[in-house]
Parts: C-alpha cells; structure tokens; sequence
C-alpha cells in the first residue's frame, strides 16, 4: 500500500500548493491553463486507448466492455450518486453566501473531476495491479508525480474539492491492490492488460472532452467497464 498512500499525500500537497497560489492567479489564465489540462487529458486518453490496442486488446471486447460497463453505471446511477457526495461535501465546507447559498466555487465540481482524473487512467490501473502482484511501487511513485502536478494546476481552477479526491484515490487505489493480491493467478496476462488499459483510456478521452466543454457525459458511469474488462476477455477466450 505503500505507492498508493504516497499518491494519496503527493494530491493533497500539490492541492494545498494551488490553493495557496489561487489568488495570485486571473481567472483568464486559470481559464487557459484547464482548457490546456483538458487537451493533455483527451491526448493520453486516445493515446493510451491505441497503445492498448496495439498491445493485444480487442476492438470487439473494448466495445462490449464499454457498453456493459455504462449499461451497469447507469444503472446504479454512479454519476449522479458521486456528484451528490460531492455537493454533500460542498455544502458542510463551502461558504454561504448572502441568501444562504452556496458560492460560485464548486466543491463538488472539483471533486468528481479529480476524482475521475486521478481514478480512471491507466497508470492508477496498472500502478496498483503491479504493486499488488509483484510489490513493484514504480509506476504508482511516477504516477504520484503527475498528480501532485495535476492536483496543483487543478486547485487553482476548480478549488478547494479537489483535495477531497485524495481519499477517492486511496479507496479506489488500495482496493484495486487488495483485489490484484486477491486475484493474482488471473491477472498475470498482457493481453488481459491491455483491454484494461484501452477501457480506462476511453474513460479519459471522455473526460478529456468534458474539461474542454465540448460534452457533457456522465463519465462515471462509465466507471465500471474497468472491471467488466476481464470478465469480457475471459469470456471471449471461451469462444
């Protein structure tokens, strides 16, 4: 667990250097700088998407992967239950303003769009599938680094909820390393990887695409398709 609380502490320093910064910051440049995280965001996605790809994954099991993983999302109603924990963490530590309502800053907001970013890609996948089988913390400690950069730039933007996700990261980060030790005769696959690597990815392009406002998909839900991933590839390898 040592990569993942290290991930969880390198958030919440590079949130807390952002928020310190903020002011010193005009919101044209804070604007220019998330359009710019939004660009790099949907490139790694797309890239990470051909990379899995190319690396033995299946278009066919990335598609039913997709579609099983957002029919199950939507179902549970994922996005909509974690932008309430977010507007429930909003209203306990935003201030109210004159008319009793919340401010402009939107902690939920910063929540579940760190939490998404953070969560989702393949490094924090891999990263803590690697640790759990091998002990390997490599990925997880280069993966730290990105965020604490990430985190930083991200409370300038979106504030304060964006050190709230530092506790998503270690929950959803130390289950999946809890779930690799668990499951470790069934993840020793590249190919089975790989298909994790291109669902994940396509959760990032997705988000990529709603920091840069061009959509507006309810991307948790899509959440899932990350663990529906090997139960695709196992059942595919049947046929």
């Amino acid at each position: 667990m040592l990569g993942v609380v290290v991930n969880a502490v390198a958030i919440l320093i590079g949130g807390g250097i952002g928020l310190l910064v903020k002011r010193g910051i005009p919101e044209r440049f804070s604007s220019a700088i998330m359009a710019g995280i939004g660009l790099c965001v949907l490139l790694v996605g797309v890239y990470g998407t051909i990379h899995g790809m190319l690396s033995g994954g299946s278009e066919i099991n990335l598609i039913i992967t997709i579609v099983l993983g957002v029919v199950a999302g939507t179902a549970l109603r994922i996005d909509e239950r974690l932008n309430k924990l977010g507007q429930k963490i909003e209203q306990k530590f935003s201030p109210a303003g004159k008319d009793g309502e919340i401010k402009k800053t939107s902690i939920s907001q910063g929540f579940v769009t760190s939490s998404l970013l953070f969560c989702v890609g393949a490094m924090a996948i891999l990263g803590s599938i690697n640790s759990g089988l091998s002990g390997d913390h490599s990925i997880l400690f280069t993966k730290s680094t990105i965020d604490m950069i990430s985190a930083l730039i991200l409370a300038v933007t979106l504030g304060f909820g964006v050190l709230f996700s530092a506790v998503a990261v270690f929950v959803y980060q130390g289950l999946l390393v809890l779930l690799a030790q668990a499951l470790r005769p069934l993840l020793d696959s590249y190919s089975l990887i790989a298909e994790i690597r291109g669902a994940g990815s396509i959760l990032i392009v997705a988000l990529g695409l709603n920091m840069l406002g061009i959509t507006k998909l309810k991307v948790a839900d899509f959440l899932p398709a990350v663990f529906f991933a090997p139960v695709v590839y196992y059942v595919a390898r049947l046929f």
